[in-house]
């Protein structure tokens, strides 16, 4: 699937597919300087970039990198972030420090993923009732631990 990228600022980066075989490309930050997150901030950080793709079954979706969580605690702030395919504006990521140290992210750093899923649209209609299953209405941790 062919991906246009428009160049937002000068020092914008492609996203990158760090090997032949990677699911996600890594995102670069792209900024003017160094941005500090101290502990429990959010932040949005900029790419510099918007995309454009053709397949209006597929969704671009932001994922975390797992080294910046698992080393510094840098998370979404949101889990994941969904790029409809029609949006046209700037990719930003918003991040979340959770660590008890602030961190500093430098420009064209990797922040985070970017990956492309099929979209797979429900169709919503209210009924009077749902079938029966053995878990039924059980929910958070009505499974196991």
């Amino acid at each position: 699937m062919k991906v246009k990228i428009k160049k937002l600022k000068e020092n914008a980066q492609a996203p990158k597919y760090q090997t032949p075989d990677s699911a996600a490309a890594d995102l670069h930050a792209c900024l003017d300087g160094t941005l500090v997150v101290t502990p429990g901030q959010r932040v949005r950080v900029p790419t510099g970039i918007a995309i454009e793709y053709d397949d209006k079954n597929v969704v671009a979706v932001i994922c975390a990198r797992s080294g910046l969580s698992a080393k510094h605690g840098i998370a979404l702030a949101n889990g994941i972030g969904v790029i409809d395919p029609d949006y046209r504006g700037e990719l930003l990521v918003s991040v979340v420090n959770l660590s008890d140290q602030p961190y500093a992210f430098t420009d064209g750093e990797r922040i985070a993923q970017l990956m492309f899923l099929p979209i797979i649209r429900g169709e919503f209609e209210f009924a009077e009732s749902l079938s029966d299953t053995e878990r039924g209405a059980g929910g958070f941790g009505s499974t196991g631990a």
